[in-house]
């Protein structure tokens, strides 16, 4: 007994060793050194760290990082695992940016599970200028057929008579910040820029910061970290065609909107009127979907008075989008008894009329006296 409880004493040390020794061996330090730098281009930022201290000794593993960032205020922090030790990545300049990096080791020298380091954590704040309420108000961007971005914007509460805006943009690509040169005006102050030629700005960070000046008064400057994709408004779709048939029924036809917009990146919405006796039709929506073409079953086309259709990028090319304007004029449908009725009116006319005339030509022949014999019949 007791040499078996020497043995499970025993047992129980050399594990407890070889734990130890394990979780020794597979601990990991996390990243050193960890900077944010402004490069001077609007909101995005360079992020970079250092590796830990004693990352050569784990050569039958493999060496990768989690960074995590957002700006103060966030909910969620957007993610990013790699190998780099630097990062470029937007911020809202307005406020105060997060950053936070830890070590991740994986491999044989830790029997294939993953262990992570403790998380080191930076913050980066602007020095602010001015007061809140003379940033700019309202401002809104669409990106228009995929060919040129509109955003506007209006004068903020304290801003002085005289104002004048400036918008500045940056996006992976450009040597450095540029500034707007057709801008829209209202009396003179500029409330709204025009920005062409984006396409290489697609599916990446676009920086803007719209700033004011005016004399003796200190404005603040607005920052915006766009992505244009998210932003697209198409135009309405072209050629909408609608027919009807006995075996199909109604068949509704369109064509992509002109513009820049890719056709695969599109998905439409179909609604149809419906009639409600005296009141005023009820627009009902009916489809969604990605093709150019929708059919509506005889049996339920009765009561459709009108349809209309609209487009805006699908999920897959936008996390979301603006929806276009409805098609321009509302297409009528002639519903399939309307024309049996405008086909069978003529036709009872003309029988009726065919009818009353042998009527006639009758009634005459029988008012006509028989003509009177002036020879007499000879015999043979």
């Amino acid at each position: 007994m007791a040499f078996r409880r020497i043995y499970l004493f025993t047992l129980a040390l050399v594990w407890g060793c070889m734990a130890s020794s394990s979780s020794q061996q597979t601990a990991v330090a996390p990243p050193q050194d960890l900077q944010i730098t402004d490069p001077g281009l609007l909101g995005s930022l360079d992020i970079e760290w250092k590796p830990p201290p004693n990352v050569q000794t784990f050569n039958e593993c493999t060496v990768k990082y989690k960074f995590e960032y957002r700006n103060t205020g966030d909910r969620e922090w957007k993610v990013i695992f790699t190998r780099k030790l630097k990062f470029r990545v937007g911020f809202d300049l307005s406020r105060t940016a997060e950053v936070k990096v830890q070590t991740l080791l994986e491999g044989r020298c830790t029997n294939d599970v993953e262990v992570q380091s403790e998380w080191i954590y930076a913050t980066f704040q602007v020095p602010l200028q001015g007061k809140l309420e003379s940033e700019v108000q309202d401002f809104h961007c669409i990106y228009h057929d995929w060919e040129y971005l509109k955003c506007t914007w209006q004068p903020g509460l304290l801003a002085p008579r005289g104002v004048h805006y400036g918008l500045y943009y940056w996006y992976e690509g450009l040597d450095h910040a540029e500034q707007c040169d057709d801008y829209i005006q209202d009396h003179g102050i500029n409330i709204g820029c025009m920005l062409q030629n984006l396409s290489q700005a697609e599916y990446k960070d676009l920086s803007i910061c719209v700033n004011g000046s005016a004399a003796a008064t200190l404005l603040r400057p607005l920052y915006a970290t766009l992505r244009l994709q998210n932003l697209a408004k198409p135009s309405p779709p072209k050629q909408l065609m609608v027919s009807t048939s006995t075996s199909e029924g109604l068949r509704v036809v369109w064509s992509p909107p002109g513009g820049e917009t890719p056709p695969q990146c599109l998905e439409y919405e179909v609604q149809l009127a419906e009639e409600q006796g005296k009141t005023k039709a009820v627009w009902a929506s009916v489809s969604t979907q990605m093709e150019t073409a929708f059919t509506i079953a005889r049996v339920n086309q009765s009561r459709i008075s009108c349809v209309r259709v609209r487009g805006r990028t699908n999920i897959f090319c936008a996390d979301q989008g603006f929806w276009s304007e409805w098609t321009q004029e509302c297409f009528s449908v002639s519903r399939e008894e309307d024309k049996q009725l405008f086909i069978l009116i003529p036709v009872i006319l003309s029988l009726s009329s065919s009818l009353i005339i042998f009527m006639l030509i009758g009634q005459c022949k029988k008012r006509t006296p028989p003509e009177k014999a002036t020879h007499m019949s000879v015999g043979c």
